[in-house]
């Protein structure tokens, strides 16, 4: 215990003695608030204001009623774009054309073709799309019902169902994005702090041969992998910690109000959090130590160990495309974090029994992936950069 505290003594100066490496560490909870704040505000704008939108119209001046319902909602022809717009609008390009026969088939009854035309891959685009064509669906359907009216026939039989949607979800739920960008944040802190720290004890320490002078000391590797594990995993804790705190202090700012939603944390709440990410620090640092002293270089090391960093992106984006998701999804590190993290922020209750099952699988690997590197550390290959 003795060397362990010697060890853990020595990793840890070094990591405090390096402020920029250490600024860089802490630098993602520094930057939830202003992240936070600046998504969300965005998300919460699409979804509650109406802003203006400018297209192209041809053949407008055959439909008066259509082009009233789109000024209604605030849909305006390019002509009446502002100048400092101007050239925003014209590079979106979209163009609602109708045909010279419209008036015609419009009193013939006969199907009239409007063409909405624009870059539909274009993200920008989805929203205003999506507002055009709800208003051209509103007006057909506004005519539809008119001809059957004038026909004698009660636009009833139209609709012979009527579906009532009732939402079950929490009133702190968010709209989903929100509340996956909250989760990926956190486990981001989590893989991040840790980062610079567990390379320099790793490849750092190796190319200025620190870590062969460290092995050629009667000391078990166990316990030299368990102190620089124990370092690295500590500095992510802390800027877990203070992104938790700094993100409930952002969230206080943001009306979440405008959309239905509430943003509360309560003491069950955070310490289920504090349970997943916890241990998903250790697992992390674990992680980045194995492949950093795998590389035969630091240089190598910050490439590979760069690419671990954005596991926690990737899996919530690709969980969030699969439907029927496999149980051992639940258990597995990250994926099982990613998916309890966002119940609780939705405010669903704690499932404990899989918070402590996910919990003790990402500790097994953990324990797993130490007792690797504390054998590979007594080759000369691993220690050497030979392998």
């Amino acid at each position: 215990m003795i060397q362990f505290n010697a060890l853990l003594k020595k990793e840890l100066k070094e990591a405090f003695r390096d402020k920029r490496a250490l600024m860089y560490a802490l630098m993602m909870a520094l930057m939830a608030p202003v992240m936070i704040y600046a998504v969300s505000n965005s998300m919460i704008k699409d979804l509650t204001e109406t802003p203006a939108l400018y297209i192209n119209i041809q053949g407008g001046e055959a439909a008066p009623k259509l082009m009233k319902l789109l000024k209604d909602e605030n849909i305006l022809p390019l002509s009446q774009v502002p100048e400092k717009e101007k050239r925003l609008w014209q590079e979106r390009n979209i163009e609602l054309i109708l045909p010279e026969t419209f008036a015609e088939d419009m009193v013939e009854g006969r199907m009239i073709d409007v063409i909405l035309r624009a870059d539909y891959q274009e993200k920008a685009l989805f929203a205003p799309l999506r507002r055009i064509k709800e208003v051209v669906r509103k007006y057909s359907a506004a005519i539809g019902s008119q001809r059957l009216l004038v026909r004698g026939i009660d636009v009833r039989l139209m609709r012979p169902v009527k579906l009532l949607e009732q939402d079950t979800a929490e009133p702190t739920s968010g709209p989903v994005f929100i509340t996956m960008v909250l989760g990926m944040y956190l486990m981001m802190a989590a893989f991040v702090s840790g980062l610079s720290v567990a390379i320099d004890s790793s490849a750092g320490e190796r190319e200025r041969n620190v870590l062969e002078m460290l092995l050629c000391q009667p000391l078990d590797t166990l316990k030299i992998v368990l102190a620089k594990l124990s370092c690295a995993s500590l500095i992510a804790a802390i800027g877990v910690i203070l992104t938790l705190a700094l993100t409930h202090f952002a969230i206080g700012f943001i009306d979440l109000s405008k959309i239905g939603a509430t943003f509360n944390l309560d003491f069950i709440s955070v310490s289920a959090l504090l349970l997943l990410l916890l241990p998903l620090c250790f697992f992390a640092s674990a992680l980045q130590l194995f492949f950093a002293f795998g590389a035969k270089s630091f240089k190598e090391a910050q490439s590979t160990v760069t690419m671990i960093v954005m596991l926690p992106a990737f899996i919530p984006f690709a969980l969030s495309f699969v439907n029927n998701k496999p149980q051992w999804l639940d258990w597995a590190p990250i994926a099982g974090q990613s998916m309890l993290i966002e119940d609780i922020f939705k405010g669903t209750p704690v499932n404990w029994n899989l918070v402590a099952f996910t919990t003790l699988v990402t500790v097994a690997l953990t324990v797993a992936l130490v007792k690797v590197m504390a054998e590979k550390l007594k080759s000369e290959k691993a220690v050497l950069a030979l392998s």
